[in-house]
């Protein structure tokens, strides 16, 4: 019943401070004086219980006590206690819950043994409904100790699993981690510890933080993220300030790009972008950012090649595909297709006549499809079809667009 909202829950602290005790609602009785029945204001108490009146029939008096609408003031109490079970909140625990499941207000402060509550929860539970888990757990984690709580939890894994939902979803992380610290959990509670860096804006205090959860209980993987995630701030701190002093004194045009909390692949394009030919025992050279965090050859050669081709510093990616042999002779070499390479490359021409050119030449399909479709030539792109290889994604692609009605072709 997760589509149920748990408003009530809420409302239950407050629903608690009121008396639980109900009555039925009875009419309001009339206290205008000037409608009273004046046959009624000559008798004054006494004379009611001494049975005489001060000048009326007492008689009068007593007929109209009798009347049906005077009765609805007082309730009848003969009726049995059942039917009056809705004011009084004498519920069980089971009744409660199924009170509960179905979205009608209770008060849960009437249950204060231990046991009581315990067996609030598990009913709650055996119910599989987690917004009651969750406001029970509300209540719970209100009126019983952190020890007490902790300990009959560990018993109970479902009713746990919500309470650290709930914790965390509250963003309660100082009693979170008092809960993973008393269940021996120690990675987790290491792994929020870290989180807490997300809120930390101040990059040089931020950098202190990390450093100062290298010491927390991490499994040794996750003890090598947190390092290399120090020594990354770390590093992106001190070149932001060379930079900026940089490009106070002209030595660096203005950047467009920024670096600081910046992953590391898009430090290694800054750095390819902005330092390129720096020598490798400088914190922004990009080889040395490659050989301090071991990234692939792979990465590091889709990385640079995007950064330099962007500036069409073509000389650096020339040479990005050349290496020499043991001979010294040079040859043309790629990690990558160079299919895939060479699309990239064709994509990057400004013409569009030569790029459609170079793209049909070298069978760059995407390319020459999405020009015509940016074109609107539904001709050319009909034509193409014909040149891709038949149930291929090109052939598929070209369909979805001759097909496509919210483009509005010229031809």
């Amino acid at each position: 019943m997760v589509g149920r909202g748990i408003s009530w829950s809420v409302n239950e602290t407050a629903a608690s401070n009121q008396r639980t005790d109900r009555e039925p609602a009875f009419p309001k009785i009339n206290t205008d004086t000037s409608t009273t029945n004046k046959s009624l204001s000559g008798y004054s108490l006494s004379s009611l219980f001494k049975g005489k009146t001060k000048g009326g029939n007492f008689q009068q008096f007593t007929d109209s006590l009798t009347d049906s609408s005077l009765r609805l003031y007082a309730p009848e109490l003969r009726k049995p206690k059942s039917e009056y079970k809705d004011y009084i909140s004498d519920w069980s625990p089971e009744e409660t819950v199924q009170r509960m499941q179905h979205g009608k207000a209770v008060s849960l402060e009437k249950f204060r043994s231990l046991q009581d509550k315990l067996l609030l929860l598990d009913f709650s539970v055996s119910a599989n409904d987690g917004n009651v888990i969750t406001a029970v757990l509300i209540y719970l984690k209100r009126t019983l100790s952190k020890e007490v709580l902790f300990r009959e939890l560990q018993s109970r894994q479902t009713a746990l699993r919500h309470l650290i939902c709930y914790l965390r979803e509250s963003r309660d992380h100082r009693l979170l981690q008092e809960l993973f610290r008393a269940l021996g959990r120690t990675e987790d509670e290491a792994l929020l510890k870290y989180k807490e860096h997300l809120s930390i804006a101040d990059e040089n205090k931020r950098r202190d933080f990390l450093k100062s959860c290298l010491s927390l209980p991490f499994s040794p993987e996750d003890l090598a993220l947190v390092q290399d995630h120090y020594t990354l701030l770390e590093r992106q701190i001190i070149i932001e300030a060379t930079d900026r002093q940089a490009e106070r004194g002209g030595k660096l045009p203005t950047k467009t790009m920024p670096i600081l909390n910046m992953s590391l692949i898009t430090t290694l394009y800054y750095c390819c972008f902005y330092h390129y030919s720096e020598a490798e025992n400088t914190f922004s050279s990009p080889l040395n950012v490659r050989h301090t965090f071991k990234i692939s050859e792979k990465q590091f050669f889709v990385t640079a090649l995007a950064a330099r081709a962007e500036l069409k510093e073509w000389s650096d990616v020339d040479a990005l595909f050349t290496c020499r042999n043991w001979l010294g002779f040079t040859k043309k070499k790629s990690p990558l297709s160079f299919q895939r390479v060479l699309q990239d490359y064709v994509a990057l021409v400004d013409d569009a006549e030569l790029r459609i050119t170079l793209a049909q030449k070298h069978k760059c399909h995407d390319i020459v499809i999405n020009i015509y479709r940016d074109l609107k030539d539904r001709q050319q792109l009909l034509g193409y079809r014909g040149k891709v290889e038949m149930g291929s994604a090109e052939e598929r692609k070209i369909d979805e667009l001759l097909t496509n009605q919210q483009i509005r072709w010229k031809n």
